[in-house]
């Protein structure tokens, strides 16, 4: 099978624009240049689309790598019979492709390999045939060596047949159809760990029986969590008497003497070798389902919080608040430049706090002040609304500062602000993410913003795969100005990378600013299949093409010439009067290569060049009266922000210590299945308290009425 047929056998995709997709992929293509650049080959798929069939993909040439290493391996055995070699070529499932190799796999020292060792395979025949009426007779005529009685015979020729049963496709195939529907994941405490402190927080599945079909991966990720850390033992089993039944029914078709020792060796192939073995099977498929749901969770959260309103080119004056050791502020202007810092301490000297944020605001022409929403952040806020700045007063924001601390002490920080102390490169980073997030927490790991779901017992390497996808995307999306753009992000634009973002950097540092998209053919180690990836998504707002500035790729400037001369206009002038476009007949420059969407794209480009999807910050204003949680009242309908969404609901910050949790029951009258289909990382929220427990520090939200 081809890969393209096995990737449509999967998802709802057209079979052209899945051949076109991995075409573009095997020839390097990256996910967001196909997206924008390449919609004619892939039928206008999206990242989304696009990303589902590269794992397809990557997971069928891995597929294939081992079903050639299972023929090779049976081949040299002699035993590749056309029709297991057809069977082989037909499974596309990777657990029944190892059951095929299963029987011919080089043995450890198993009890049934012990048993051939002492020459008991071809007794095992004779019960297995089940045509024999005394087998104990024959059981005679093996005894020798260390077999020592025809019972000892019997005992081992029956670990030969369990093992046989145990790796017979069509019994494997049986126990998981029970498994898959009468499956039950039981969690138990184990013994005289219940009273241990530490256990408390697995209370709720201390003893806890769960259908495998309806369990929810954050349950799973918790119960399997607990076994790791000693508290819980979790084991998955359907009724062993009804599969053993199953089996039996399958391999004993007589009841003579034979088919009872069959029957035993059944009984003993389930519990001893097939019901650990699909066990095991299947609680890696749930920790697998389990990882795919709570990274995608992960990465959902982390895209909106990529894709945070900036407040743009503007000065500002950041706070990183402390109560003994003060708030340390820093000021950067427009562009984010360090300009100065200092120390206030509102508390103890509130007036000469004031009358430096007043100096420093009018000296510095500062527009903005961010206040890091940590310890004291919200009291911060309170003095710097209340100082009087008369007419200029400065838009005051209570910026999250999730993960600044771990940029200050990162290599990045120090590279960056070699002689500042930790603290006002907190207060920077957390100034600059007002300005624009995205250039500033690229910066940071994305598991220290606070923002995943069980994310240190998910699979790592497919968490950081899936993040690093986000903040590809994003970056794409938003597109980077190629004359003031950090490495740090100019290493996540297509086609890029550390090395050569760096290059880039270099580059400019010694040749000045880049007046061309061409110019970055001169860059060390960046050829034409970089250029064509990433040129798109660099934008030269006052270069000297003025396509330059715009998501037009260089390889239709020609084209989108052709397309303002027929209407009389220049590129210049199309972007000042892009309406020229609307009476243009787009179906008059098609050709073999290029089609509407890219036609399309360009008229959009015209319209909106480089523009940002990312709507303007505004600003937000908790409820004056909470201060703590000591203030908040049943039925108080509160301003919120959502900090961070799980698949059990959505916590929201309420200006306090505490967040609140709207859980997923209490987001809508309609039947939701992820609370993501409500809410969005921080979106602005207006829920009611229902519930307040001031010794556990919970609190429960409602967007439902009544």
């Amino acid at each position: 099978m081809l890969a393209e047929n096995y990737i449509s056998s999967q998802i709802d995709v057209n079979p052209k624009s899945i051949s076109g997709t991995v075409k573009l992929l095997d020839e390097g293509a990256t996910i967001p240049f196909i997206a924008r650049y390449r919609k004619e080959k892939t039928g206008g798929l999206d990242e989304v689309q696009i990303s589902e069939i590269e794992t397809l993909y990557t997971f069928f040439k891995e597929l294939e790598k081992r079903r050639n290493f299972i023929l090779q391996k049976i081949k040299e055995k002699g035993k590749l019979t056309a029709e297991l070699e057809k069977q082989i070529n037909g499974c596309f499932d990777a657990d029944q492709l190892e059951d095929f190799y299963l029987p011919y796999k080089e043995k450890k020292s198993t009890k049934a390999e012990t048993a051939r060792k002492n020459g008991l395979e071809p007794l095992a025949q004779i019960i297995y045939a089940q045509r024999e009426f005394d087998p104990y007779f024959k059981a005679k005529s093996f005894v020798k060596g260390d077999v020592k009685t025809a019972d000892d015979a019997i005992e081992g020729a029956l670990h030969i047949v369990a093992e046989w049963v145990s790796e017979n496709t069509s019994m494997r195939n049986s126990v998981r159809d029970r498994f898959e529907k009468f499956g039950v994941v039981s969690c138990r405490v184990k013994r005289k760990k219940d009273t241990e402190p530490e256990a408390a927080v697995y209370k709720d599945y201390f003893k806890h029986d769960e259908n495998l079909r309806h369990i929810q991966s954050h349950r799973f990720l918790a119960m399997m969590r607990g076994e790791k850390e000693g508290f819980l033992s979790v084991s998955i089993e359907p009724d062993a008497e009804k599969a053993i039944n199953d089996i039996v029914f399958k391999c004993v078709p007589k009841r003579n003497n034979c088919g009872k020792l069959v029957a035993k060796a059944a009984e003993d192939a389930y519990k001893r070798l097939l019901q650990p073995q699909i066990e095991s099977e299947y609680k890696k498929k749930l920790k697998e389902k389990a990882d795919k749901e709570s990274v995608l969770v992960f990465a959902d959260n982390l895209k909106h919080l990529l894709l945070a309103p900036p407040l743009g080119n503007k000065s500002v004056l950041a706070i990183d608040p402390g109560i003994r050791t003060g708030c340390k502020w820093v000021c950067l202007d427009k562009f984010g430049t360090f300009l100065e810092k200092g120390t206030i301490f509102p508390d103890r000297e509130p007036e000469k706090s004031s009358q430096i944020i007043q100096q420093k605001v009018k000296a510095l022409n500062i527009e903005a002040i961010a206040v890091g929403n940590g310890t004291a952040g919200r009291e911060t806020e309170q003095f710097i609304q209340n100082i009087d700045f008369g007419n200029a007063k400065p838009m005051i924001f209570l910026e999250n500062e999730d993960g600044a601390s771990i940029y200050s002490a990162s290599e990045t920080a120090r590279e960056e602000f070699p002689n500042l102390d930790l603290v006002y490169r907190g207060a920077i980073s957390i100034g600059r993410r007002l300005q624009d997030p995205l250039s500033e927490l690229v910066k940071i790991d994305p598991k220290s913003l606070g923002v995943g779901q069980y994310q240190h017992d998910v699979n790592q390497t497919l968490l950081k795969e899936k993040l690093h996808e986000v903040v590809v995307s994003c970056v794409n999306k938003v597109g980077v100005n190629l004359n003031i753009a950090s490495k740090h992000v100019l290493q996540f634009v297509s086609g890029l990378g550390q090395q050569t973002a760096e290059n880039i950097i270099d580059f400019r540092k010694e040749n000045g600013r880049f007046d061309t998209r061409e110019q970055l053919k001169k860059v060390p180690r960046l050829g034409n299949k970089v250029f064509e990836q990433c040129a798109g998504f660099l934008r030269i707002s006052d270069g000297k093409n003025v396509l330059d500035k715009s998501g037009i790729h260089p390889e239709s400037y020609d084209l989108a010439k052709k397309m303002c001369h027929a209407v009389g206009a220049k590129p210049e002038d199309m972007f000042v009067n892009p309406q020229k476009l609307e009476g243009i007949s787009l179906e008059n420059f098609v050709t073999p290569e290029v089609g509407l969407p890219t036609l399309k794209h360009i008229v959009s480009e015209f319209k909106n060049p480089g523009l940002d999807p990312r709507e303007p910050r505004k600003t937000f204003a908790f409820d004056p009266r909470i201060k703590s949680i000591n203030d908040l009242v049943v039925g108080m309908k509160l301003a919120g922000i959502v900090t961070n969404v799980a698949a059990f609901g959505a916590f929201v910050d309420l200006g306090i210590k505490e967040n609140g949790l709207i859980h997923i029951s209490k987001m809508s009258h309609n039947r939701i299945s992820s609370p993501n289909e409500v809410l969005k990382l921080r979106q602005e929220v207006y829920p009611r308290v229902v519930e307040v427990d001031i010794a556990r520090k919970r609190i429960s939200l409602s967007l439902v009425e009544g």
